[in-house]
């Protein structure tokens, strides 16, 4: 069922019928025409339409706020500065697309020529498999680059997000983008085969779950397509003793409850080292304790519910599975009797490796605790994972600090921080966590086919 759903009641607000079989037959068409006329557009218009969507979203940021809010249950602070982070994303990509795609000169007299280069140039229609958890977010960071190298995109979006989804293929066409630039499907994960499959889409990316992903590439692979894929993490969250311990708590916090506890870099497994660990523990779950779960329209609540029924049973699974398996839960652990979708901020220790824990990722605000003896214990315990989205150390030893950056095996480190993505910066994993990489120079290239030139 498409349908918005209110986390916070479990009320079904709205629901919406799928698109149908023959008008997404009529949009892969648009879009597929659309292609080849917006390919020719200059980088100025497309950047002149980026940044009037970019004003349209400031502008609405409210509003935006709201319905993602009562979609997926984030708070109303943090919706509020998604839509803010999505505008600016578009004006990353509107201010810098150019020269990220500019012509890149070779030696011509190395490979004998008078002239050489490789020139970026569109695929054409890219499919976005997207997930509700940044239900702005993580479609526009795939929409602006696309879009800004001359791609047209067609996206398909949670079921549990249809607001959004439509929300912003409607701001990118009131940004004054050509009709067919950008359409949303609502469609169900059933029918991601039969457009994935179309010779008239070039190419697919995904954010989602590695089940998902495998599925998305298996039929990428057999039609020889480009893809791109982002499929979560259980990120190391890493304390040394050199560590600010108020710090690292403070911001490690942060890390494991944003969004609720449902991102995928957000940091899941904290390592601490013995040395500071009680310490590091005994602050760490007071102030997790400290935290206010509630309606995440109220500006005082700091952890709404979680987006879906089924996300919160999976949560608790895997918190009963570590118990079971020797774990001690040192706060919350037991859902709040009210309607909605609730789970309180949990702490866990001692979890072994025979738990569903110990690798799996957590998708709610559940920390697992582990003491680590040395740094090699630490990057041993942080790399136990088929997971390789993110990762965090802290520590303020010039050694230990090489030590990470070199051997935790993760797309991104950050060091004295919790991850973050940012346009400027590339965004992905290894192993499990995906291939290839969003924003950054290396995000808008990813759909882009590198063309080499040679003149005699």
């Amino acid at each position: 069922m498409i349908a918005t759903i209110n986390p916070a009641t479990g009320e079904t607000v709205k629901t919406f019928d799928d698109t149908s079989f023959d008008d997404v037959e009529r949009a892969i068409d648009l879009a597929a025409d659309t292609a080849k006329t917006y390919r020719s557009t200059t980088f100025a218009q497309r950047a002149e339409w980026m940044r009037a969507t970019a004003d349209l979203l400031e502008a609405e940021a409210d509003d935006v706020a709201a319905m993602m809010t009562l979609e997926m249950g984030k708070t109303l602070a943090s919706a509020k500065a998604e839509a803010l982070k999505c505008a600016k994303g578009f004006r990353y990509y509107a201010d810098n697309a150019e020269a990220m795609l500019a012509d890149e000169l070779a030696d011509a007299e190395a490979v004998n020529a008078r002239t050489a280069y490789a020139r970026y140039q569109p695929l054409g229609a890219v499919l976005a498999v997207m997930p509700w958890n940044f239900p702005l977010w993580q479609a526009v960071r795939f929409a602006a680059p696309a879009l800004m190298a001359g791609n047209v995109g067609l996206l398909k979006h949670a079921s549990n997000v249809p607001q959004s989804a439509l929300y912003l293929a409607d701001v990118i066409r009131r940004g004054g983008f050509p009709e067919g630039c950008f359409q949303t499907l609502l469609i169900g994960s059933g029918a991601v085969e039969a457009v994935l499959r179309d010779p008239r889409v070039a190419a697919v990316t995904l954010t989602g779950s590695e089940p998902a992903g495998r599925s998305v590439a298996a039929i990428a692979g057999d039609e020889v397509k480009h893809t791109v894929l982002e499929l979560g993490g259980s990120d190391p969250y890493v304390v040394m003793p050199s560590a600010d311990i108020d710090a690292a708590v403070k911001t490690a916090v942060t890390a494991r409850v944003q969004n609720n506890g449902q991102s995928c870099i957000a940091a899941k497994r904290f390592i601490v080292h013995t040395d500071v660990y009680d310490d590091f523990a005994a602050k760490f779950v007071e102030q997790m304790k400290a935290l206010t779960v509630g309606d995440p329209t109220d500006p005082d609540t700091d952890v709404g519910p979680l987006a879906t029924e089924q996300g919160r049973v999976g949560v608790e699974d895997l918190v009963v599975d570590a118990v079971a398996h020797g774990a001690e839960i040192l706060c919350g652990g037991t859902r709040p009797d009210r309607p909605g979708w609730y789970y309180p901020p949990t702490v866990v220790a001692g979890v072994t490796p025979d738990a569903q824990m110990y690798t799996d990722e957590v998708f709610g605000p559940v920390a697992a605790l582990y003491r680590a003896v040395d740094i090699d214990e630490a990057l041993e315990i942080a790399n136990a994972t088929t997971f390789g989205l993110g990762s965090n150390a802290w520590t303020t030893d010039d050694a230990e600090i090489d030590r990470f950056i070199a051997d935790l095996d993760a797309g991104q480190v950050f060091i004295n921080g919790m991850t973050v993505s940012y346009p400027e910066l590339p965004f992905g994993g290894t192993r499990r966590s995906g291939v290839g990489r969003e924003l950054a120079a290396h995000g808008i290239r990813e759909f882009c086919n590198v063309k080499t030139v040679w003149i005699g």
